[in-house]
């Protein structure tokens, strides 16, 4: 017997329909050369004479289902005339005017009306997006994000038009409501309506600063001068902030430069000879290749032992390949297992290739959780004696 449609079944594939392709139905205006994909017709089946004497009672339970469908969506019916069973008034499709009536038969309608409403005042401050198709995460916000979320965006969007290249920092941005964490929760929603822009810079890939015509803010390096005779040339400072491109002016040629992942680590240290301290990079540490006076130095990195420490190592040593670790090896790891912690979010990036010997062994054993499930052993609780004593091996 041919597959005849129950209501039951057709809104299920209806409603798997519009979760594939809502985003791309939703158009503050229709694009003029669009060819229109509504009315959206449903075939709903269509049983032979012989089909409907052999199952009456099946063929019959589908006509009457159709009889009480009450929408959305009209049924549309068409006689057909059967030898033997005479002229019969069967249903042949479920038309629906427009993506709404499939929202509404996937319970999404109210999602859908919020969505489409939104649309328009929206389109109406970023005219780039009337007439565009949207990403899923742009459906979403429209959808789902409060009034003053929504307003909030429409507000940037519309001083982005008329001010493309402001050159303010982004806290300089004179958008009622703006502020950076929400900017930041957003980054990618509001990356997804910038590049509907005609012309948009496909250089900038997902530079959001360069996407906005914002000026970034300097890179600062905070670094610790546990020299004394180094001190003397800045002043008497022992902790020392400054843009990145003033660090690197600085004419001085430190023996050592030990690149500490955490603050409180890089704070206790003690006074070393001819000893500089850069604290708190993270993930930014290749920033150190444009230093150029550690060119001439003896580098170490010591980070916490988890899969984020041992990435920003491989990045340290792919600005200054002489890097060496400290502390940050198996056997480490093993003497302190009883000080670690759990890691929240491990490395899922790509393995990194620079690590060696040792630090290799211990990346991967973290992954494979040869020690345990995520570990991390923070730097800060190894004891300190441990850490002066590596501190003089490492400077030999």
């Amino acid at each position: 017997m041919a597959k005849l449609l129950l209501p039951e079944a057709a809104s299920a594939q209806l409603a798997r329909h519009y979760q594939r392709g809502h985003a791309a139905w939703l158009h503050a205006t229709e694009p003029p050369d669009a060819t229109s994909r509504w009315p959206w017709r449903l075939p709903l089946g269509s049983p032979t004479e012989a089909e409907a004497t052999a199952r009456p009672t099946g063929v019959r339970a589908w006509v009457q289902a159709w009889q009480a469908w009450p929408g959305p969506g009209v049924v549309q019916w068409h006689t057909v005339q059967w030898p033997r069973l005479g002229s019969q008034h069967l249903p042949q499709a479920l038309v629906l005017p427009g993506p709404e009536a499939l929202a509404d038969i996937a319970g999404q309608g109210r999602r859908w009306r919020r969505a489409s409403a939104r649309l328009g005042s929206l389109a109406v401050a970023w005219p780039p997006l009337a007439g565009a198709n949207v990403s899923q995460r742009v459906f979403d916000s429209l959808a789902d994000d409060t009034d003053d979320d929504i307003q909030r965006l429409a507000a940037l969007l519309h001083w982005v038009a008329t001010q493309p290249a402001s050159g303010l920092t982004l806290r300089q941005l004179p958008v009622p409501g703006l502020h950076t964490k929400w900017l930041e929760q957003r980054k990618a929603l509001v990356l997804d309506l910038l590049a509907l822009r005609p012309g948009a810079d496909a250089a900038a890939g997902r530079d959001l600063h360069a996407h906005l015509g914002l000026t970034r803010p300097p890179v600062r390096l905070r670094l610790r001068l546990l020299c004394p005779q180094l001190r003397q040339g800045v002043g008497g400072l022992t902790d020392l902030e400054a843009p990145l491109a003033e660090l690197a002016a600085l004419r001085w040629q430190p023996q050592r430069v030990l690149v500490v992942e955490n603050l409180d680590s890089g704070l206790a240290l003690p006074d070393l000879a001819g000893t500089v301290a850069v604290l708190k990079l993270g993930h930014a540490v290749s920033q150190l290749r444009q230093l150029p006076w550690l060119a001439g130095a003896q580098l170490v990195y010591w980070g916490d032992i988890d899969t984020h420490g041992l990435v920003m190592l491989d990045k340290a040593r792919q600005a200054w390949p002489q890097v060496q670790s400290m502390l940050m090896d198996p056997a480490t790891l093993r003497a302190h297992h009883s000080l670690c912690v759990e890691e929240p979010q491990p490395w899922a990036g790509p393995t990194p290739t620079l690590l060696q010997g040792d630090e290799l062994a211990l990346f991967n054993g973290l992954v494979q959780g040869t020690w345990g499930h995520q570990l991390r052993l923070e730097q800060e609780r190894l004891p300190w004696n441990l850490v002066l004593r590596a501190l003089a091996a490492a400077w030999r």
